[in-house]
């Protein structure tokens, strides 16, 4: 039996989607993906339901870069509630607990979140979309469910104070790949003595990406509406500049013709970043290679061009 062709179009290329609350990194990747009616897309890491902010969604051959975007730094704003505890880390959950809030300064929340800030240990919470045996941890979790669960290595690069209430306060953290932002709120509040739950979680950057870049899923619709297909494909952001840290180098046709047949090929460049990205002559990105330190390069990640589709 033959492959069924996808449906859709093949079109490449990232758009910065600003996902609202209450619904689902998912749910927000396939209303996109209908929208711009692309055969293929994948979005660079879930927000939890309860956030808002940068989701970068790739389309077409984009995805080729999605797992190294989600390896990416990233940024967050987030609010927690001092002095009630749920049991999802945010209020999307039930409460199991209240205490009361201790008085504090926000000189001392200062002092406090300086010692969370470096490389550590974190415990990934049951509710999260990591799987155990094939089913994810929150699907367990629902079920009154916990199971044992590894630490994994996470940098807190840095924590500054926004706000703080008698019984709440507001951090903004930059953070490495793979840290739970509620995890980190409950063992902040947990330090000053009361516990406490995420009622406000925002990405506010990743991968490089900013605020500005971003679309919202009201502001897409109403292109789609006034310009169509047209319009939303000008929102589109160049895959070539989703990894602006790995050095470009630029192939002759005869290198491109190698890399396609999976051969690595000699250059001049020499950089002591292993990833980099690959152009032809006329700047049309290829894709993603490696780079070893006698300026080898072998293909990672190869595009398929538009004409080749």
């Amino acid at each position: 039996m033959g492959r069924r062709n996808k449906k859709g179009r093949s079109i490449t290329g990232i758009i910065v989607v600003d996902k609202p609350t209450g619904r689902s990194s998912n749910h927000v990747l396939q209303q996109v993906k209908r929208m711009f009616d692309a055969k293929k897309a994948g979005h660079t890491g879930s927000l939890d339901p309860l956030a808002t902010g940068l989701l970068p969604i790739c389309l077409g051959e984009a995805t080729k870069v999605s797992s190294y975007l989600l390896d990416a730094d990233k940024r967050y704003h987030v609010t927690c509630q001092l002095g009630v505890l749920t049991d999802s880390g945010d209020s999307d959950g039930e409460i199991i607990e209240t205490t009361p809030v201790p008085e504090f300064t926000e000189q001392q929340l200062v002092a406090l979140v300086a010692n969370f800030i470096g490389e550590q240990q974190q415990v990934p919470p049951m509710y999260s979309a990591l799987k155990y045996n094939g089913q994810p941890l929150y699907k367990l979790a629902r079920q009154g469910i916990e199971v044992e669960r590894k630490s994994r290595k996470i940098t807190l690069y840095e924590i500054n104070v926004l706000a703080t209430t008698v019984d709440t306060f507001t951090l903004d953290v930059r953070c490495s790949k793979g840290t739970y932002i509620r995890t980190l709120v409950e063992d902040i509040s947990h330090a000053l003595g009361c516990g406490g739950h995420v009622t406000m979680l925002r990405r506010v950057e990743v991968a490089g990406y900013q605020q500005s870049q971003s679309v919202s899923i009201e502001q897409l619709e109403s292109i789609v509406e006034q310009d169509g297909l047209m319009g939303l494909d000008n929102c589109l952001l160049p895959t070539e500049d989703a990894l602006p840290e790995w050095p470009a180098i630029d192939l002759t046709t005869e290198m491109v013709n190698a890399l396609r047949f999976g051969q690595a090929v000699q250059v001049d460049d020499k950089f002591e970043s292993a990833n980099v990205r690959l152009f032809d002559l006329d700047k049309q990105f290829l894709g993603l290679g490696e780079m070893s330190e006698t300026g080898t390069v072998a293909p990672k990640r190869v595009f398929v061009l538009a004409e080749e589709q």
